[in-house]
């Protein structure tokens, strides 16, 4: 039997700082291809569960230790990354201290999530949308078909 081909698989947290007021999130501005700011994450390892690639991937680039809350949503739309089809799982988490940018970030920022930067990367602007939806409702990020 021949191996699948599937889209590749990625990991990211919207990271909430609890010890800050008005509960802001980090970003990260790419050092690598496509530009813009994003939500810390990147690839899953193999052999590694997608939560710990999540955990992981926010210490490697913010520095903080993040404690996971909860699974915002799925994003599979094969358009989202220009560097081809990936899938990535988004979870909220929460961290308290000073992000540094390290590892993939050329710098991070912490924001208000009603005053994010124009520029964002891969289609975190629509992620976060589902995210001010998430803080304000509680609802998940919505099913999406085509």
């Amino acid at each position: 039997m021949s191996t699948p081909v599937t889209p590749l698989l990625a990991a990211d947290v919207i990271i909430v700082l609890t010890d800050h007021p008005g509960r802001p999130i980090v970003l990260i501005e790419r050092l690598n291809p496509p530009p813009g700011w994003a939500i810390p994450g990147g690839f899953v390892e193999v052999g590694e569960q997608v939560e710990a690639a999540a955990v992981r991937e926010a210490r490697e680039e913010t520095g903080l230790a993040v404690t996971l809350r909860g699974l915002l949503g799925l994003y599979s739309d094969p358009r989202r990354d220009p560097r081809g089809h990936t899938v990535t799982a988004v979870y909220v988490g929460e961290a308290v201290g000073t992000p540094r940018a390290m590892d993939d970030a050329r710098a991070v920022g912490i924001y208000p999530v009603s005053a994010l930067p124009p520029v964002l990367a891969f289609d975190h602007a629509q992620v976060l949308q589902d995210y001010v939806r998430y803080r304000t409702q509680g609802l998940p990020a919505p099913l999406r078909f085509g």
